[in-house]
């Protein structure tokens, strides 16, 4: 990975826009500061697009595309993603009607079990917000074994689901979405050709999560406080964690996108 330092001029000139992970990317612990919130508004001053990609619930993106300074915001690790047009807004789900409810049915039979087999794991509290998953809580406010979670997956897997982790959570879900599918899916759905779009877009995160993305787009950044294995690692670097690792690369971008 190479320091900020090293991305150059031509390269933040050619990007048409962001998209930016939440959890100890942007936010600081799940809260909003006021730095990074502002830096929005300059970012998309400079020409960018903003597109929030996150694991967090679907009832997150909408609230965050209604209100946020962004184009749009994708939820539940791509499965869905919520448009600003206008003055509403458009939700886009990666499965017809159908399969989504039975998606759902199969969802809820593994939750069940899940939680029979492994009374250490607890729902996050953002569950009644998910439309694609079920997320427990591995490390927002319980810490979850590594035997618990392994254990975990392995019961998913024998049922057919995936799971995902992020900094905070693991998913359960029988989608086949991940965060680099999702956003090529919005991207797709907004006429853009997704071949061009990873060098025309970049990605900042931070977690196993996000390394679907990290793989996909050309400029990718990770914040200093990145954990994960990745088969291609984030690009660039920050020395600064969370938000302040998201404002050191807006920063960037912003002075190198200068005339």
């Amino acid at each position: 990975m190479k320091a900020l330092e090293d991305l150059k001029a031509h390269e933040a000139r050619a990007l048409e826009g962001l998209f930016f992970d939440l959890d100890d990317t942007f936010l600081d612990e799940g809260r909003l500061s006021e730095a990074a919130f502002s830096l929005l508004f300059s970012l998309q001053a400079s020409g960018l697009r903003l597109i929030a990609l996150t694991g967090r619930p679907a009832s997150w993106a909408e609230q965050i595309a209604r209100m946020w300074p962004v184009e749009a915001a994708i939820a539940e690790n791509g499965a869905l993603s919520y448009k600003r047009v206008g003055a509403q807004v458009e939700r886009l789900d990666t499965l017809d009607p159908e399969t989504r409810g039975l998606h759902r049915v199969r969802l809820e039979a593994l939750v069940a079990l899940a939680r029979a087999e492994l009374s250490d794991l607890v729902p996050a509290d953002d569950v009644n917000g998910r439309v694609s998953d079920y997320t427990f809580d591995i490390g927002e406010h319980e810490q979850a074994a590594e035997d618990t979670i392994r254990a975990a997956q392995a019961l998913a897997q024998r049922a057919g689901a995936r799971t995902t982790r992020s900094s905070v959570h693991l998913h359960f879900t029988f989608d086949r979405s991940d965060k680099a599918t999702g956003a090529l899916a919005y991207l797709r759905s907004s006429g853009l050709d997704p071949t061009s779009a990873l060098r025309r877009f970049a990605f900042i995160g931070d977690s196993q999560n996000d390394a679907p993305a990290f793989a996909a787009f050309q400029t990718t950044c990770g914040v200093q406080n990145l954990r994960g294995h990745f088969s291609i690692p984030p690009r660039y670097i920050t020395q600064q964690k969370a938000s302040a690792g998201f404002c050191a690369f807006g920063q960037r971008l912003i002075e190198l996108r200068k005339p």
